[in-house]
């Protein structure tokens, strides 16, 4: 189950890549785009989103929008290894207001807003 996840990664992050006009490695020739699919039987989406960085190659974020989690992979172009990087679930942080803003807030904005 793990390898058929694994490969359906590496699939889909050739897949952005190509699409997207991201080189391996080098700088994206054109903004990537998110690609979403549905993994066989699964019954939900999955968000794809490449990146990639001339020092660290070739990213993916993968969201799971049902869960609310991300996860952050790098593939090797020169191995083909896959690394996950890092885990997140954004439950708790998309109930934020605001987090590491410059002023004005956006209650700061309101206040000024509910005055007129």
């Amino acid at each position: 189950m793990k390898l058929a996840i694994l490969g359906t990664l590496a699939g889909l992050g050739l897949l952005a890549a190509g699409g997207s006009g991201l080189e391996i490695g080098g700088e994206p020739s054109a903004p990537p785009r998110a690609v979403a699919v549905a993994p066989a039987g699964a019954g939900s989406e999955l968000i794809v989103v490449p990146f990639g960085t001339p020092e660290k190659g070739m990213m993916l974020s993968v969201i799971d929008p049902r869960q609310r989690v991300m996860g952050v992979y790098r593939l090797d172009a020169g191995t083909g290894k896959i690394a996950l990087k890092s885990v997140r679930n954004l439950r708790w942080d998309l109930q934020l207001n605001d987090f590491n803003n410059e002023p004005p807030l956006p209650q700061e904005i309101r206040s000024l807003i509910e005055q007129k």
